[in-house]
């Protein structure tokens, strides 16, 4: 069986309030826009974050990689693109942020995400069923 394509872009232009006084993107604002892709990704397997929870699992990034490569600036067009990678043990995420029109990649990230049963708190050491049946994919 093929894997199914784990990944998604969402287009998107800073906005003002995200900026410092030199209108670029400030550091932390850089999460965020992960965060929007992440769900949009996720969605389209109906197992966004409610989803999760409403299985009896919860998901915390316990892990979250940035690499600044050039600056965001505030209004410029921007497409951020997710991709899931992992999804046995963990679920690992990678994002490249690039400038809309000239294709120039402007970022790089990872996030790592584990399972915990909502009912106990533990952790688990592999994934869940679900996340792979929501998914698509089959693990060895």
């Amino acid at each position: 069986m093929p894997t199914p394509d784990l990944s998604c872009e969402i287009a998107l232009s800073p906005a003002f309030h995200d900026c410092d006084p030199m209108q670029v993107v400030w550091h932390g604002n850089y999460f965020k826009y992960l965060e929007i892709a992440r769900c949009t990704l996720l969605q389209r397997f109906d197992y966004d974050y409610p989803q999760m929870q409403a299985s009896g699992f919860l998901w915390p990034v316990v892990d979250a990689r940035i690499k600044y490569i050039r600056p965001l600036r505030y209004a410029q067009p921007l497409v951020v693109r997710a991709e899931i990678v992992e999804w046995e043990n963990r679920l690992k995420l990678e994002y490249v942020i690039r400038d809309a029109e000239s294709q120039q990649v402007l970022t790089r990230a990872h996030t790592l995400q584990v399972a915990v049963e909502a009912a106990s708190g533990e952790m688990l050491y592999a994934c869940p069923p679900v996340l792979w049946e929501r998914l698509g994919v089959q693990v060895e």
